[in-house]
Parts: structure tokens; sequence; C-alpha cells
């Protein structure tokens, strides 16, 4: 699992230097849909060993990238209690259902941290890979978020439909399931993010990267 997580998270343009991801809530239509065309609305809520994977290219997300190393902490876990690594994602936390921001739980964060970030994008949308979430800021002595709601100062980041925070899974009512792909990434210097951040800017140096992967598909 751990080897199928570094490939979808290099897909997904996470390098060992390039790594990203209040809640927030937005509305969605689809996630088939570009960015311009959703509308979205906001409201603030308030030392272990590594590998590094190489995988080869991939058309995740409907194009062709040359993928970067991923680093990956064997001790650094995502995980959430809401379903299994793998599994998929209940209603309450789509764009079906309340579009309540995940609960996620994680464990061994690296030694010499300064902070957290966390991203979660579907690299299955039809027009390429969308942000659903970003958060920056996140307190390396911290252990999870709430279902709905986040702990401590963090720092929203902008998803690719138009607003700070979170938005549901919300694939095309026809499509497969999609996967969605949390990647928590422990740096070894404060980002300088601000709100609002696109988590591509990122460019701090990760001491390590822990991933989670959940589907959804709408039926």
């Amino acid at each position: 699992m751990r080897a199928a997580a570094a490939c979808v998270v290099a897909a997904l343009g996470l390098g060992v230097a390039a790594c990203g991801g209040g809640s927030t809530s937005a509305s969605s239509s689809n996630d088939a849909s570009t960015a311009s065309s959703r509308t979205a609305t906001t409201s603030t809520a308030a030392s272990t060993s590594e590998s590094v994977t190489t995988p080869p290219a991939s058309t995740s997300g409907g194009g062709t990238d040359t993928l970067p190393k991923v680093k990956l902490a064997s001790g650094f876990h995502l995980s959430s209690p809401a379903f299994a690594p793998g599994g998929p994602i209940p209603r309450v936390y789509t764009c079906d259902g309340k579009q309540s921001s995940l609960p996620l739980r994680w464990t061994g964060v690296p030694r010499g941290a300064k902070e957290l970030v966390l991203v979660m994008r579907d690299p299955d949308a039809p027009g390429g890979t969308l942000t659903h979430w970003a958060i920056a800021g996140i307190s390396p002595s911290s252990s999870g978020f709430t279902a709905g709601g986040v702990s401590g100062h963090v720092i929203p980041g902008r998803n690719s439909f138009g607003a700070l925070g979170y938005a549901g899974p919300c694939p095309p009512a026809s499509a497969t399931a999609h996967h969605y792909v949390l990647t928590l990434s422990a740096l070894d210097a404060p980002s300088g993010l601000k709100p609002g951040f696109n988590p591509d800017q990122l460019q701090s140096q990760a001491l390590g990267i822990a991933t989670l992967i959940g589907t959804y598909a709408r039926h």
C-alpha cells in the first residue's frame, strides 16, 4: 500500500522539496467541472527510517509528467476514523452530504519538524488534478483534526474551486470512483505561506510525507 501511495503522491507533483496541503467549507457541483465553473462559498471555522521512491511517468489526471522523488517516513502515519485506507469516504464528507471536512489523525511526526502542511487532491478528475483542501501552519505537536473543524492556528489555502478550505469529493455521477489523496508534509522550516496560498507554492524541504487515500463514487 505504501508503494502505491508513493506513486499517487508523486503523480500529484509532491516531491522532497515541493510538498503540498480553521476549516472552511465550499459547495461544489462535480469534480469534472473546471474551477471557474464551480460556485463555492466560504465560512471560516476557527525518528524514523526513510525510503525514497521514484515511480515512472504517469498520465494520472489527464497529463503526462516527469515525476519527482517522494520521501516517505516509515513511522509517520496519516489515518481517518471515518474510513479505512483505500476505502470509501462517507457521504457526509462529500457534496452529496454536509461537506463536513474529514476527521484526521496522525502519528510519528519526524523529529525536527517545524510545521505540517496538509493537501487533499483528486488526480482522477478528467480536466486534471484538483485540489480539494489545503492547510498550512499546522503545529507539529498536534495529532489530528476533528470532523468539520481544525484545532489551533492554521493557514487555509485556496482550493481549485475558488474558495478557502475544504471542498468535498464530488465526482460526476456517471464516473467510477475517484481517488482522493491526502498528503501530510512535515517541514524542516516554517513554510511562510499566507491565507489563500496555492499548495504548489510550497518550497520548504520535507522531512517526511504521510499519505492517506480514500475513494468516492456517486450512485
